[in-house]
């Protein structure tokens, strides 16, 4: 049951707290030095929560981030996706824009930095480059791989009932692979968060990314370690509303699956 999965995670994160401070704080068997005690963290925390660091509170920080991270995954979205259903379903189109996909698709998104960096400087317009990159090639891949997943039977219906190509696109073939299409999202939106945190490594004047890199040059873990905790609450936030996104769009496909009462 629900109830008692929430259960066992709520115990499995009780339970590596404990190790935590036990390591930490009581035994001392890890130095503070190399990762910090709780008592540490909480310190750091109320810094950046009240006067601030890096330039700013980690409120700003992290909004700062989320809107990027939002920008280039809209953006991935936006062109990742109409791609891959158009190279799914026509293939004169997969046979013109493979190719150059294939070959851009191995080149890691952080390798797209110094050019990022040279077209459009420093600001954030580089970083939401870099992430739109990150997510587009996911977003690409599975709308591509949900096309071709659809039953042909359901495809030939479509045309022989002659429906029109704007109407079999978001009625048809659409919503028949989009189970693909939001497991690339999912994948597009945790390469976005990778890709952000690096990307802010660089050149950074604001953002998550700016406060883990200033955190290590100060030598500073706790406040290293609430900048990683930062991100995994972003992203676990930001994952929890596309899953909710995706409920409602697929909830013809639950329906379907219940059985019959």
């Amino acid at each position: 049951m629900a109830w008692r999965r929430q259960l066992v995670g709520l115990s499995t994160i009780i339970t590596v707290a404990l190790a935590w401070y036990l390591a930490t704080s009581v035994t001392g068997f890890i130095s503070g030095g190399r990762f910090p005690s709780p008592v540490d963290t909480w310190a750091a925390f109320r810094q950046i929560s009240g006067r601030g660091y890096a330039d700013g509170t980690l409120l700003a920080h992290a909004l700062h981030s989320l809107r990027l991270v939002a920008m280039g995954f809209a953006v991935a979205i936006a062109t990742g996706v109409p791609l891959g259903l158009l190279m799914g379903w026509s293939r004169r189109a997969e046979a013109l824009i493979n190719p150059v996909f294939l070959l851009i698709r191995p080149i890691p998104p952080l390798a797209w930095i110094p050019l990022a960096i040279l077209w459009l400087g420093l600001g954030d317009a580089a970083k939401i480059m870099v992430i739109w990159f990150a997510a587009f090639v996911p977003a690409v891949i599975n709308s591509f791989a949900g096309v071709r997943a659809v039953e042909p039977a359901l495809l030939e219906a479509a045309r022989m009932l002659g429906t029109p190509p704007w109407r079999f696109i978001t009625e048809v073939l659409a919503p028949s692979a989009s189970p693909m299409i939001f497991t690339g999202l999912r994948l597009s939106l945790q390469a976005s968060w990778t890709t952000l945190v690096a990307a802010e490594l660089v050149g950074a004047l604001f953002g998550l990314g700016r406060v883990l890199n200033l955190a290590q040059q100060d030598i500073y873990p706790g406040m290293i370690l609430v900048g990683m905790l930062a991100v995994a609450i972003c992203g676990w936030l930001t994952t929890g509303l596309l899953a909710l996104g995706e409920a409602r769009a697929l909830a013809w496909n639950q329906g379907e699956s219940r059985p019959a009462s």
